[in-house]
């Protein structure tokens, strides 16, 4: 910068030096600094001044000369005019020079102001430029930072907060000559704002990941029950394979070992992939901002609430197909399946106490809200198929680990539910061919009718199959091998309900057994027996002929629930309580026999025409025995013919017995005052016509025996010693039958006819019997 040139005071002093200069360039170098003072300190009047009032001495002076020396003076003057015409020329030039300095100084001091404000500036840019580009670097990791966010690289981008923090903002803010103060400051304060916003974008991601699983949940469950499903198959084709897989059960180490090459990951393959990125990032996130144990505690709350929002408030299961439930339970499983997911993948994040208390909460739900549907389903088959549901539902989580023993007591009562619809419904179906049958032997017209009914039946044919001929009868009605079909039915809707998964075999076999009991014992037994109160022989008949058929499938009926029974059910023998019923109630129906046959005796007896005090001889039997023999040939050889041979001679024993004590008491009769010899030979004719009919019979000499006492009491009323009925030793040997009372009665009304007849003939007479005077 050049030196500053100092200033002139008196102009006077200095104009001398300048005219008095001896060479032109001393003139200048005094003459410049003058004119360059006068015209920065704007005294060039006073500089013209100076300049004047030296030309005007210097005139004086030389008109003061010119007085003295004119010629001089003349020539003084020419030359002074001269130099006087130069120094106007001069004075012109340097005005011009004058103003042509000033012209150039004030250019060069604006140049040089400009030049001084050019460089101050130029610093101010050089200094802004620092600034700015400290400021755009910090601006740039900021808004870097942002850019992660909208990339959804949340960590990258809290990462980058971090290091703008610490390698930008501190440092700034820590240095008091920084010119970013403002800006690192307000940096600073948003990073909080900002971190929040990472925050939040993260649980906006994590909330869309949720949604997406709650939407894809039902069809992960989907997939899981279809897998277990495929590895069901599986199972048995390898059981159906080697036998002794069947003792391992779904799950069970050995199936999943011999399944593992099947393995199938239901949250990564062809059909179904859930990535747990936006969780993975949203706990890294919340751990880096140390919000840990709030992001654990807003997440279990959300999937506490997507349970609620999973699990409806009432179903139906009283359709025929059960979507609903399978919804549900199929939703569930998903559900549950992303909870072990997640336990597995972030151990910290959910606790298995956690996953087990929403687990048990959505099984407890889901239970109630089945069991309150269960009450409108009338259907066994739709419950079966409800248990099939819950089976798979079960087998599927079991095989995730997880607790199924309320599912277990559920399926209990599923099967109470499943029991007493069949009970139900077979119970309808045994009244209903009960009340319908025909009770008459069953007529089968072909061989193929013959082997369907020996297929449904527990019978036995007395003969071979190639020696029956056709049309043919079977000893019970058909109401026997329909009820035989239900029962088998019976059967085998309560095993269904054991085939797929059910853990309660002796809760089966016990349930299975009382139902059956329940149901031959009330429906089928009870049932006949009400019937017993018919008037009708055959159709008692054919209700004992039924029993004696229903006894047996009952004893058949415990062998095949004893082999059928599980080897968890308790050991030992399994008795049905129908077997006792329609062995007791047998004897029930024998007795009704009885009656019926019995009454029809009475009736018949009861026709009995007995002139007691006849004196003709019959010429044949009565007409009533003809008929009663008849009546009992009749029966025998057609209603009571499918009887067993033990109870048909039963039934002869007793009918014998009874027509026997029945013709006995004719005589006994207190109406009854006399009875002729003539009378005693009809009834002795009437005796011997039907032991001539029992003798006829097969086991005839056995069944006479129901009438010797009827024998033995003609013979003594027939005898010529009624005496010897007195003398123990011939009465046990001829008259052991003979009721003691009885027969003296009998002998005295016969005694009694004959005195009188006696009487009538002889008056006398009488008076020496009576002294035992009679030959």
């Amino acid at each position: 910068m050049p030196r500053r040139t100092e200033a002139i005071d008196d102009y006077a002093s200095a104009v001398p030096q300048i005219v008095l200069s001896s060479t032109d360039g001393d003139f200048l170098d005094h003459l410049i600094p003058i004119l360059k003072d006068a015209s920065n300190s704007r005294r060039t009047p006073a500089l013209i001044q100076c300049l004047s009032q030296y030309t005007e001495d210097r005139e004086a002076d030389i008109e003061r000369i010119g007085m003295t020396k004119h010629e001089e003076f003349l020539d003084s003057v020419n030359q002074l005019q001269n130099v006087r015409e130069d120094a106007v020329a001069l004075i012109d030039e340097i005005l011009k020079l004058n103003q042509s300095i000033q012209s150039s100084t004030e250019q060069l001091a604006e140049q040089k102001s400009a030049l001084v404000n050019t460089k101050a500036v130029r610093q101010n840019i050089s200094d802004a430029s620092d600034a700015l580009k400290e400021s755009l670097k910090v601006l740039h990791a900021f808004n870097y930072a942002h850019d992660l966010v909208r990339r959804k690289q949340y960590y990258s981008a809290l990462k980058s907060l971090e290091d703008l923090q610490n390698e930008h903002l501190v440092p700034i803010l820590q240095n008091r000559y920084a010119t970013q103060h403002r800006l690192a400051d307000a940096i600073q304060k948003s990073i909080p704002a900002s971190r929040k916003a990472i925050s939040e974008a993260v649980m906006a991601d994590l909330n869309t990941w949720l949604f997406r699983i709650r939407e894809a949940s039902q069809f992960l469950g989907e997939l899981a029950w279809y897998y277990t499903e495929q590895r069901r198959l599986r199972q048995k084709k390898r059981v159906e394979e080697d036998s002794f897989l069947s003792n391992f059960k779904l799950n069970s180490s050995i199936e999943l070992v011999c399944d593992e090459s099947e393995e199938l990951d239901v949250l990564d393959n062809e059909e179904l992939q859930i990535a747990f990125t936006p969780l993975f990032e949203a706990v890294h996130i919340h751990e880096a901002l140390n919000q840990a144990d709030r992001f654990r505690s807003e997440y279990a709350a959300t999937r506490r609430q997507q349970k609620d929002l999973l699990l409806p408030s009432s179903i139906d299961l009283s359709a025929e197909d059960e979507s609903s439930l399978s919804s549900l339970l199929e939703g569930i499983t998903g559900f549950a399946i992303l909870e072990k997911a997640t336990m597995r993948r972030v151990p910290h994040l959910r606790s298995a106490i956690e996953v087990e208390e929403l687990w048990e909460s959505m099984c407890s739900t889901a239970i109630n809200i089945a069991s309150k549907a269960l009450n409108d389903v009338t259907n066994a088959e739709v419950l079966l198929k409800i248990k099939g549901v819950v089976a798979l539902f079960i087998q599927t989580m079991e095989g995730y680990g997880y607790p199924v023993s309320s599912l277990e007591t559920f399926m209990l009562t599923l099967f109470d539910k499943y029991a007493e619809l069949l009970r139900r419904r077979f119970s309808e179906d045994f009244q209903e061919i009960v009340s319908t049958d025909d009770y008459m032997p069953m007529a089968i017209n072909s061989q193929e009718e013959f082997d369907k009914v020996i297929n449904v039946s527990w019978y036995t044919p007395e003969q071979d199959v190639e020696n029956i001929a056709f049309p043919c009868v079977l000893p019970f009605s058909q109401m026997y091998p329909l009820c035989c079909i239900d029962i088998q039915n019976f059967l085998n809707q309560f095993y269904f309900f054991s085939d797929d998964h059910f853990q309660h075999s002796d809760v089966l076999d016990e349930s299975l057994r009382k139902s059956l009991d329940e149901l031959l014992t009330e429906k089928v037994c009870q049932s006949l027996v009400e019937r017993l109160s018919s008037q009708y022989l055959g159709q008692i008949v054919q209700i004992l002929i039924n029993l004696e058929h229903f006894e047996t499938a009952c004893q058949e009926l415990e062998l095949l629930l004893i082999s059928a029974r599980s080897s968890t059910s308790a050991g030992g023998p399994l008795k049905l309580n129908a077997t006792e019923e329609f062995r007791n109630n047998k004897k029930t129906a024998e007795k009704r026999i009885f009656e019926l046959v019995n009454s029809k005796i009475d009736d018949l007896v009861d026709t009995a025409e007995y002139d007691w005090l006849t004196t003709t001889d019959p010429s044949e039997p009565s007409s009533y025995m003809q008929t009663l023999t008849r009546y009992l040939s009749n029966i025998m050889n057609s209603t009571l013919l499918g009887l067993p041979r033990e109870i048909k001679e039963l039934i002869y024993f007793d009918a014998l017995s009874h027509t026997a004590n029945k013709i006995l008491a004719l005589p006994l009769s207190n109406e009854v005052k006399y009875i002729s010899s003539s009378a005693v030979l009809a009834l002795a004719q009437d005796v011997r016509y039907l032991t001539t009919f029992v003798s006829s019979l097969e086991n005839g000499e056995m069944l006479k025996e129901n009438l010797d006492e009827l024998q033995q009491t003609v013979n003594l009323l027939q005898s010529d010693n009624h005496e010897e009925f007195y003398d123990m030793s011939v009465r046990n040997k001829k008259y052991n039958r003979v009721d003691a009372l009885n027969g003296p009665i009998l002998l005295e009304k016969l005694n009694t006819s004959a005195a009188q007849a006696s009487t009538r003939s002889a008056p006398l007479s009488n008076l020496s019997s009576r002294f035992g005077m009679m030959k």
